[in-house]
Parts: C-alpha cells; structure tokens; sequence
C-alpha cells in the first residue's frame, strides 16, 4: 500500500513555530542572565516570522491537503492565523513592562505564549475530529498555565482552578460528542464525516446527540451563555496580558472550530443546530450587556461585553443556514468572520489601554480607575474614546459595520426579531461604553501620575485604536479579505 508523502511546505508555520518555542525553552534554561530579553526579543521574531511565512504561501487560493486529509490549508485559515499573530504580538508588547514591574517576565511564560498560538494554528487548520481536538487541548493547557503563571497571587491561583477544571468538563463534552460521531460513521475526517451526515449513511439520533456534545463544546470556548460562568472569574483574575490574549486569539480559534465542524462536518445537520445557535446566540446578546451594567470593575465589564460580542458572531454563522441561495449563506459565514476578526481588533485596543494605565502596586482594573484621564493624557483618552465607539457600534467606527453586517444577513435570512431584539439590546449596552467615555472627559482624576509606556507601544496602541476608525471609514478593505477567504474555502 502506498502512502501519500505530506507536504510539509503547507504546515511550514506551525513546524517554525514548534520549533522556535523548544529554541525560547532552551534558551531560558542555558541562558538565564539573559534569558528574559532574548525570550521576548525570539518570541516577537517568531511571531514575525510565522506571519510572513503565512502571507507567502496564500497565493495559492485553492484548497490544500497534507497530511492524508488531516491538514487544510485555505485562506480562512491562512487569515485567521495572521489575526492570531497579531494578537499575541500585541500581547507581548502591551503586556512586557507590566510582566517586567511585577517580576513575571520569564523565558517559560514566552514559552506558554507561542505553544498556546501553536495549538490555535493547528486548531485553525485542523480538517479532522482528532487534530482538532489536539490543537484545541495544546491551545487551552497553555492559557490554563499562563493564568496561574502569577503563582503568588492567590486571584490568579482562584481564576486558574475555575478555568482548568470548567475547561476539562467542556473537553469533556466535546470529545464525547466527537467518539460519538466517530461511532455512527467509522471515521474522523470532517469530509467523511460531513458526507456520511448529508446522505444519511448513519443513525441521525446519534448524529444529533453528537452534535448537540459539540455545540457544548463549541459554546464553552467561546463563552456564551449558559457556558460563560469561567469568563468574567477568568479576565478578572487573570494577569492583564493573559486576559488580553484570551479576549482575542482564542476567540478567533473558536470561530474556526465552530466553522469546520458546523459548517464543514454539519452542514447536512444544519437545521438542527442553527435552533441551538440560535438560543445561545439570544441568551448571550442579552445577559451579556445586562451584566455588564452592573460592573465596577472594566475587566470584568469588558468580559461581559465580550459574551455579547459572541452572540453576534453566533448570530452570522446562523444566519447562513438559509433557503435565499448561495450569496446569502456568503454574506452571512463572511459577516461572522468580519465580526469575530473586528471584535478582535477591539478587545486587543481596550485591554491595551488597561495595561497603558497599570503600573507598579496599581492594575487600573476599576472604571473609577480612568477618571480625568483626558487631563492626564488627552490623546490616550481620545484613543480610549474611540475603542469605546466602536465596541458600542456608533456610527461610523468598525464595530458598527461589524454589528450592520451581521444584522442584515440575519434580516436577509428571515430573522427579524433576532435583529431588533440584538439592535435593543445594543442600545442598553451602549450605556456602559460610554459610561467610561464620560468619567474620562467629566470627572476628575483619582491619579495624576503620568502615564509610563514604551514608544514602542504608544505607536502600536494609537494605531491599533485609530484602525478601528479608519476601517470604519473605508470598511471595504477588510471585508473584501472575510468574503474572499470564505468564498474560496467552501
């Protein structure tokens, strides 16, 4: 029998990456006196240099397999990957001089960083039941470590425990739905298992059962409602560079894992999950911003304003179950995307801002904590204003084209009510963005101390924040990329 040789040409960022954290390990263990610099200094050129392997081997628009059929390289994957590497770049930028007040700033926390966005590549990319989960427990294990990484901090050692042991029954879930469909079809290739459901060539009560363990799954990672009790805990707890890598590259990570599964395994089963989507998508948009009111603290504020976020994503991916023809199911699969990357870009800026104003002894975790920041520093209050914009979806920032295009293809596919409950629930949520808004321009500083940062990321937080603006100006540009990277990859 002869074997396919892989081509490992299309798996060669994960290989570099792979690499380069075993390079960061051995390193800080030989290396100690300099080993703190020259972890941050590879770990940034990994992330570098994992973008632009990426971006030179997508000008191939066709869909690739290596690997047997376990690996899939296309454009959905190649884009999510590089708004993954964007956002453990910032991550480590943002993040360096709080890790270094703190005396956190170690070569195994570089290590944890790259391995968790080694386990969302291989997530990304996976076209099989098993790499799936593999590249989802490599991702997970690694943020579980990272934040209980402060392992003094009795908060930290609480949201580690809340968020490793709810994680495990949410892996639980997931491989149990995962054995079960390996069961009703006798394999683990999501092409096989996507055919098999169309024709109907197994038991469909298995089917069902199966699906309904990966919605659970799958509704866990995102962390929507009633899967979302590990999330404020989570942020809260969290050193603030970890939450704002968990706020971002993850969530993107899940996007891929509901879309290969859903939408490349499922599609045969898709009046039957888009019921569940649905009730996730409508509790998530409306506890999410309910909650979020009633926070003092921004981090857990922001976590609750991210379970709404989620809803959103949610909503595109059900809309795209739909009898209006193949442009509909387009729009509404490249809205999500669009949404989920936006959404991204957003909580990457906010988090920024919170590590802008922590410093030695002081986390800047309350709302009270950014009053009369205008008068500290009116440009970073005008970038915070801008965050707070977009992420409210005022006219005319990138959460509002994100929220206008999820809206008009959930309207396009029949669901009106979902639109006008999601543009109500918008509404009340707007109220806690700009609650921050005004305590920055209208009330008065508790903390005059001026505001300490690397040049390095005042340039990368000011332009992360106007991004949010300009591509809500000019929107085409980003949206042309979703559409393009979900047209060519079903």
């Amino acid at each position: 029998m002869e074997f396919e040789r892989p081509d490992f040409s299309l798996a060669a960022a994960e290989i570099f990456v792979a690499v380069m954290a075993l390079v960061v390990m051995v390193t800080g263990t030989f290396l100690r006196r300099i080993s703190r610099e020259l972890g941050y200094a590879l770990a940034q050129l990994t992330v570098i240099g994992a973008a632009f392997i990426t971006v030179f081997s997508v000008d191939d628009p066709t869909v690739r397999y290596t690997f047997g059929t376990m690996y899939v390289s296309d454009w959905l994957g190649q884009v999510l990957k590089l708004f993954i590497y964007l956002s453990v770049f910032a991550s480590l930028l943002y993040g360096r001089l709080y890790l270094i007040e703190r005396r956190l700033e170690k070569a195994e926390y570089y290590v944890l960083m790259l391995l968790s966005m080694l386990g969302a590549m291989i997530l990304v990319s996976a076209n099989n039941l098993l790499v799936l989960y593999l590249g989802l427990e490599m991702m997970t294990l690694a943020l579980y470590a990272l934040v209980a990484f402060d392992r003094d901090n009795g908060l930290r050692s609480e949201a580690a425990i809340k968020y490793f042991v709810l994680g495990a029954i949410s892996s639980g879930l997931l491989l149990y739905g995962m054995s079960m469909i390996y069961g009703a079809t006798g394999s683990l290739d999501l092409g096989v298992v996507g055919q098999a459901v169309s024709l109907g060539a197994g038991d469909e009560l298995v089917f069902k059962f199966g699906l309904a363990f990966l919605v659970a799954g799958i509704a866990f990672k995102f962390g929507v409602v009633p899967f979302h009790m590990w999330v404020a805990d989570v942020y809260h707890g969290a050193p603030t560079p970890v939450t704002l890598l968990i706020s971002s590259a993850p969530k993107l990570a899940a996007f891929a894992l509901a879309v290969r599964l859903l939408v490349g395994g499922f599609s045969g089963l898709a009046e039957t999950w888009q019921p569940m989507l649905m009730l996730l998508a409508v509790a998530s948009i409306v506890l999410g911003n309910l909650a979020a009111i009633a926070q003092s603290n921004i981090k857990r504020m922001l976590a609750y304003s991210g379970i709404s976020h989620m809803g959103f994503v949610l909503l595109g991916l059900l809309a795209g179950v739909t009898d209006g023809g193949h442009q509909q199911v387009f729009n509404a699969y490249s809205s999500a995307l669009f949404y989920a990357v936006s959404y991204a870009l957003m909580s990457l800026a906010s988090f920024g801002m919170v590590l802008l104003l922590a410093r030695t002894g002081f986390e800047a975790e309350h709302i009270d904590d950014f009053k009369g920041l205008n008068r500290r520093s009116p440009w970073f209050a005008a970038m915070m204003m801008l965050v707070m914009f977009s992420m409210a979806g005022i006219p005319f920032f990138l959460g509002f084209f994100a929220k206008f295009a999820v809206l008009e293809a959930v309207v396009s596919a029949g669901h009106t009510w979902l639109a006008v409950l999601a543009v109500i629930m918008s509404v009340i949520g707007a109220y806690y963005y700009l609650r921050v808004v005004k305590v920055m321009y209208f009330d008065e500083p508790m903390d005059r101390t001026a505001l300490i940062a690397s040049s390095e990321t005042r340039v990368l937080l000011s332009a992360n924040a106007l991004t949010l603006a300009v591509a809500g100006l000019m929107p085409q540009g980003l949206m042309a990329v979703c559409g393009y990277a979900v047209l060519t990859s079903f």
